[in-house]
């Protein structure tokens, strides 16, 4: 083996020995960003309550930015983390969620739901993030548990994989096409009706 082969295997070796690291890190990692993202969310009537105790605004505004802060915060690392479910040899060489991709999707979805409505401050958008956290939640724990965890997955599972991750990127591809045509029409500005209890003038 000549220097050259010998230099060409060891830094094929390092890559790939990184590459598989960062992928089990971020496999590692996206349980507790969804447990969080669960509890953040389900958590928000007692962070509510937490606020109408303060006596001081203050101390319930800096409350609130930090809980709206960290939820979308891991929200968006959630669908960072998770763009490797879209990529098929890397799906199919780690042990990963058989549905990883479409809890992906869901997550993306819950930008979508925020990009174009205001689920703070609206009952129905609020209950639709909630539906996609949990399905989202539902997808990517019970393929991990009971698949990753336990090597239940079938033989035939590369080839559900595969299709699931490409069904992900044509949800993802949607979902990015509405988000860029709503931006670009709206400004980003969500057009959520306002609730006031002061009275119109014709009232």
């Amino acid at each position: 083996m000549s220097v050259d082969q010998l230099t060409h295997a060891i830094v094929s070796g390092i890559n790939s020995g990184a590459e598989q690291f960062l992928e089990g890190t971020l496999a590692a990692i996206l349980p507790v960003i969804w447990l969080a993202l669960l509890g953040l969310e389900l958590g928000r009537p007692y962070i509510l309550q937490m606020i109408e105790r303060f006596t001081l605004r203050l101390g319930a505004d800096l409350l609130w930015l930090i809980y709206v802060g960290l939820r979308d915060f891991l929200i968006l690392s959630g669908v960072v983390m998770s763009f490797m479910f879209l990529f098929p040899d890397v799906v199919t060489t780690d042990q990963l969620p058989l549905f990883g991709g479409l809890a992906a999707s869901a997550l993306f979805g819950v930008l979508l739901v925020k990009l174009m409505g205001d689920p703070d401050h609206n009952l129905n958008h609020y209950r639709l993030v909630l539906a996609l956290l949990i399905v989202g939640g539902l997808l990517y724990f019970v393929p991990y548990v009971l698949g990753v965890q336990f090597n239940a997955v079938a033989p035939a599972g590369a080839f559900a994989t595969i299709s699931s991750g490409y069904v992900s990127t044509a949800l993802f591809a949607l979902m990015g096409a509405i988000a860029a045509a709503y931006t670009l029409i709206t400004g980003g500005r969500a057009e959520v009706p306002q609730t006031s209890a002061t009275p119109s003038p014709g009232e």
